[in-house]
């Protein structure tokens, strides 16, 4: 229901553009394909920090709407979008869409320039990490850290400053956010046989395993209870992995 909430308000968002119904109905598709992603973590995560809800909706909102650009970015590369017709074509108009209402939710969300612009610095990273994955032929541990710091640790910490910003928790984002991301990262890589992880020696796939965990372990001493539920997915896939 908390996640609901927040697909909810991009929906609501959504519909209050002067779009064509083709561009809706690609644009529902990639925020429908986003929704396995943070939903339930931003919205408790909000909630953690004590946001109003209003606020909290529509920063989580601003946040999903670059997630699902993010994810059509990554599923268009990997060949991998299989919810659009023609995504080749398509998928740059809607992947456009998406990022431009991120701003336009953004300037919404009572947040100053500093904060925007820190934010701004981690995707843009986030971005740069990408291209060394798309080029990476040969997985080492330290190539795969890189990467995962990138688009996965500094996405989230990008994600959680917006979010927790002007909150007892801002101060926590950045951190919080880099393991975050790490963590998921390598629990879905396990999960899903990724070449990033599968390819690794095994001496490497060793540390990489140790290290999320060590991740984990620094999320559990923040003591979050938005953490809980995702701390307790993790767990069973790092001690379990091959």
């Amino acid at each position: 229901m908390s996640g609901g909430a927040v697909f909810q308000e991009a929906l609501r968002i959504l519909n209050r553009q002067h779009l064509p119904d083709v561009s809706r109905r690609d644009l529902l598709a990639a925020l429908e394909a986003g929704r396995s992603g943070p939903l339930a973590l931003l919205y408790d995560a909000g909630v953690e920090a004590g946001l109003r809800r209003s606020t909290l909706l529509t920063r989580a909102a601003a946040i999903y709407f670059n997630f699902c650009a993010t994810n059509l970015s990554d599923d268009l590369t990997d060949g991998e979008c299989t919810y659009l017709s023609e995504p080749s074509r398509t998928g740059p108009c809607a992947q456009f869409i998406l990022h431009n209402l991120f701003f336009y939710t953004l300037a919404q969300a009572d947040l100053p320039g500093p904060v925007l612009s820190a934010a701004a610095q981690n995707l843009v990273a986030c971005g740069g990490a990408r291209h060394i994955e798309m080029r990476t032929r040969h997985w080492s541990a330290l190539v795969f850290r890189e990467v995962a710091e990138g688009i996965a640790g500094r996405q989230v910490s990008a994600y959680l400053q917006i979010l927790w910003h002007d909150t007892w928790l801002a101060d926590r984002a950045v951190a919080v956010g880099m393991n975050v991301g790490l963590v998921v990262l390598v629990r879905e890589d396990i999960r899903s046989g990724d070449p990033r992880y599968i390819t690794l020696p095994e001496e490497d796939k060793r540390e990489v395993v140790t290290w999320a965990i060590a991740a984990a372990q620094a999320l559990r001493e923040e003591n979050l209870r938005c953490l809980d539920a995702l701390l307790r997915g993790i767990d069973p896939v790092l001690k379990g992995a091959p």
